[in-house]
């Protein structure tokens, strides 16, 4: 998956278009449903909670739902601009080939 937890994203659709968030949770996709995402503050529904107990009061509890990754677009951490992403395999000395993900603007490796 191109969007990971922490990172830095811009929504491309929906009713907080243009607006950039953090990730707080990933879901990936499976072959029923495509991968959502969670980002702090954006998207916010609204859940009503009924008293539990007698005397108590009840509440609106706002909380992040998900959305579609592919209504998201990863910002870069090093040319701050909305980006694809992109893969490439390097090999580190004595080590293994890993896969990195990779900016489609500026090429910079994105950990």
């Amino acid at each position: 998956m191109n969007i990971k937890k922490n990172d830095k994203v811009k929504i491309l659709a929906g009713k907080d278009k243009g607006k950039t968030g953090k990730v707080l949770q990933v879901i990936p996709a499976t072959s029923q449903s495509a991968g959502k995402a969670s980002i702090e503050g954006l998207n916010l529904l609204i859940k009503h909670m009924r008293p539990s107990k007698q005397g108590e009061k009840g509440q609106r509890i706002e909380f992040p739902a998900f959305m579609a990754v592919s209504n998201l677009a990863l910002l870069c951490p090093k040319c701050g601009q909305a980006t694809r992403v992109g893969h490439k395999v390097l090999n580190i000395e004595g080590k293994k080939a890993k896969k990195f993900r990779v900016c489609q603007k500026c090429q910079e490796v994105i950990e």
